[in-house]
């Protein structure tokens, strides 16, 4: 098993949109690097859903249940891919990226090196803190 994280901005589709809706096709990602990690993604992967822009802060846990395919939304057919994520559980408590960046053991962690990136890897040992946090 893989383990990822994925951004979005809670006022376009938030964590409580995806326990409603039980399940969502993660489109319109336009980068190369997080097409790759997309492409990667395997089904029954653990994916952080962070809450970027208005938050900053992972709120939950989801899963892959449907590995890459082409994104219905890409209009110019540049072959960028979608995933479907269902929602694996709610963190007791959301942890900040304030609280990851004081944390030494995720100053490699692809969020905190690439900021910007809307899919990235993370690692069992990084998983496994940021879980510990949320306890």
């Amino acid at each position: 098993m893989n383990y990822w994280l994925a951004k979005s901005e809670p006022s376009v589709y938030s964590w409580e949109n995806l326990l409603k809706d039980k399940s969502t096709a993660w489109t319109g990602v336009r980068n190369y690097a997080a097409r790759i990690h997309l492409n990667a993604m395997k089904k029954g992967d653990q994916v952080f859903f962070y809450h970027s822009n208005d938050g900053l802060c992972i709120v939950g846990i989801a899963k892959v249940i449907k590995e890459a395919y082409p994104d219905p939304t890409d209009k110019e057919k540049k072959d960028w891919v979608a995933v479907d994520l269902a929602p694996a559980e709610t963190l007791k408590k959301p942890v900040t990226l304030a609280q990851m960046k004081a944390e030494k053991k995720l100053a490699g962690m692809a969020l905190i090196r690439i900021g910007r990136l809307s899919v990235s890897p993370v690692s069992k040992a990084e998983y496994d803190v940021i879980v510990k946090m949320s306890r």
